[in-house]
Parts: C-alpha cells; sequence; structure tokens
C-alpha cells in the first residue's frame, strides 16, 4: 500500500481548516492513521492518535474543557502537548502514569489550515508570498473528502489537456484541444512547473474574472511541491491576480481531503463566496470524473500511456517516486 511508505510519513499535509477546530475534538484521518485534534489551553492545536492509552476509547468522541480533551468513557483528561493531567479514579494528587501521556504529531496553523505531520518533516510547507502582501485577500474554501488517491488528484491538477472535456460545463472550449509544447523549469523556490496561456469561457465566471467578455485569456503557471501540493497562478490582462493553493491529503490509498486556497488582489467589492462559487464548480467536475476512475495511479511510468501534453505529470510521478525510495 502507498500509505504505508515511511517516506511519506515526513512531510506536510492539510487535514482540516483553523476554524473547524473550536470548542470540540475533531476526527481526522491521515495516511490510514486516526487521530484527533484539538485546540488546548493556550490556543494550540493539539494532534495524537484517536485512541485513550487506558481502555481505548475514541478520544474524539469525548469534549474538550478549559483546552483539555477528556476521554468519553473514564474522564482522563489530556492537556498540552497531549499529556494526561487527569485520572478521575485515581484521586486528587496522584502520579500519573508515564504511558498515559498521549503521542502527538507536529502541527502548523497557515494559510488558515491546520497542517499534521506525523514523522520529522523534511521540508517546509510551501510558500505562498501573497500571504503577506496587503493587497491580497485569502479565500478559504472548506475540506472535502474525495473518493479518490491523491495521487490521481495531483496528476490532474496539472494536467491542462482535460480542459475542452471534463470542464465544458464551466470554462472548457470544446475546440481547443491541442496543447502547445510543454516546457518545464522551477518556477520559485518552491513550485517546479510551467507557463502557458489558454482562451477559457467566461460566461460563469464574471465575478471571478472581472471581466465580461464571453471568451477571455488567462496567463497561468501551474506546478508541484512534493508530495501532493500543487499551484496554479492566473494573470489576467486587467492586471488581477487570482491565485489558487490545491492542497491533496492521503486518507488512506484511494480516499482524500481536498482544499483550495484563493489569493487575490482585487478592491475586495466582490464577496468572498460569490468569487469561489466558480472555483467549487470546476472542483466538482474533477471530483466527478476521478471518482470514476478506481485505485492509485501506477508510479511505474510504463503502466499508463503519456504524451507530450503530459510532461508536468511525468515529472511529477517521477520525482515523487524517488522521493518515496
Amino acid at each position: 500500500m502507498l500509505i504505508e511508505n515511511e517516506a511519506l510519513l515526513h512531510h506536510w499535509y492539510v487535514v482540516a481548516e483553523s476554524t473547524d477546530v473550536a470548542d470540540e475534538p475533531v476526527a481526522v484521518k491521515l495516511l490510514g492513521r486516526d487521530l484527533v485534534v484539538w485546540r488546548a489551553v493556550g490556543g494550540d492545536v493539539v494532534a495524537a492518535p484517536d485512541r485513550c492509552p487506558h481502555r481505548e476509547a475514541p478520544l474524539s468522541e469525548g469534549t474538550v474543557h478549559d483546552g483539555c480533551l477528556v476521554c468519553p468513557y473514564h474522564g482522563w483528561k489530556f492537556g498540552d502537548a497531549g499529556r494526561c493531567v487527569e485520572v478521575p479514579s485515581s484521586g486528587t494528587g496522584k502520579k500519573v502514569p508515564p504511558a498515559a501521556h498521549l503521542p502527538t504529531a507536529q502541527v502548523r496553523e497557515r494559510y488558515g489550515l491546520v497542517w499534521l505531520s506525523l514523522g520529522e518533516p523534511q521540508v517546509d510547507i510551501p510558500e505562498m508570498e501573497a500571504e503577506s502582501d496587503e493587497r491580497y485577500r485569502r479565500i478559504n474554501s472548506g475540506v472535502q473528502v474525495w473518493n479518490t488517491s491523491s495521487t490521481r488528484m495531483t496528476d490532474n491538477f496539472l494536467d491542462i489537456s482535460h480542459f475542452p472535456y471534463v470542464h465544458i460545463g464551466t470554462f472548457g472550449i470544446a475546440q481547443n484541444q491541442d496543447v502547445p509544447k510543454i516546457e518545464m523549469e522551477q518556477l520559485d523556490a518552491d513550485f517546479f512547473g510551467y507557463e502557458y496561456e489558454v482562451e477559457v469561457r467566461n460566461e460563469d465566471g464574471a465575478a471571478s474574472s472581472g471581466m465580461d467578455d464571453a471568451v477571455i485569456t488567462r496567463r497561468m503557471t501551474t506546478g508541484f511541491n512534493l508530495p501532493f501540493t500543487v499551484r496554479s497562478t492566473i494573470h489576467y490582462e486587467t492586471g488581477l491576480d487570482h491565485l489558487i493553493l490545491l492542497c491533496s491529503t492521503p486518507i488512506d490509498d484511494v480516499t482524500s481531503y481536498f482544499t483550495f486556497v484563493i489569493w487575490r488582489n482585487d478592491d475586495f467589492s466582490v464577496p468572498a463566496e460569490e468569487v469561489i462559487v466558480f472555483d467549487r464548480a470546476i472542483g466538482a467536475e474533477d471530483k466527478s470524473m476521478l471518482e470514476k476512475v478506481k485505485g492509485v495511479l501506477p508510479l511505474d511510468q510504463r503502466a499508463t500511456v503519456s504524451v507530450q501534453s503530459d510532461k508536468p505529470s511525468v515529472e511529477w510521478r517521477r520525482r515523487f517516486a524517488d522521493m518515496l525510495a
């Protein structure tokens, strides 16, 4: 199984939005492991196995009181860094067994998202410079579960040849089937990908593009950051930038969390929900197609046929396979 590869433990993955972790514990699953996340007394998010060390009750079924996670079975309490701070049946002042403390995963909050790493991260969370640029606003979209592999999601997000087919209901143009020669390059310190221009339908995307034309040209870059993060930048001729971070997280081999985050240098006059409704519709088209394709994308390049337009995915698969090895 892909998720059993130890190399995957040492990277960051999105499991929730920061706003999802508030007054109650939240159950998540990452790389086949059941975890519970909660917000401790100081405001930091804690992530630990969703298993009480006492009698193995699911801690996510418990509650949070004063920043402590309370087991629903016998009331054991866990505080900062997963430390067991109270065993009610033992009475006050009794020493807590060392084995009662929860092992915790590494947690970071960035871009309004909760990122976890089950090991020692080999690289940092990719940098989005717009996050610290006051000309841009950030729009979060929520976290979904897709019944498909993160490998197939990453392959899809790097691909433009499916636009006139999968996205014909949103922005795809049926006649634009030819893909110009793709040249891969280092886009910046964190993303490897390519630049291109594409004509798109704009009838339903005016709120997103800020333009009224029926057909417009997007100047774009698309690149990847291992293992499963993709960034697409859209530059319109009006000077509007629409930057999208696409995050795929393996729940298991064939189920994934998905979220996207947008940064825009607009005048903030269009409500956020109106901006992202078009991108949500595009994502729904991808989800519908990908959930029809079974299994994990083979990393052996000989297992599937690739052509020039598949160069981004071929390069991602090559580097991903090297990472796993």
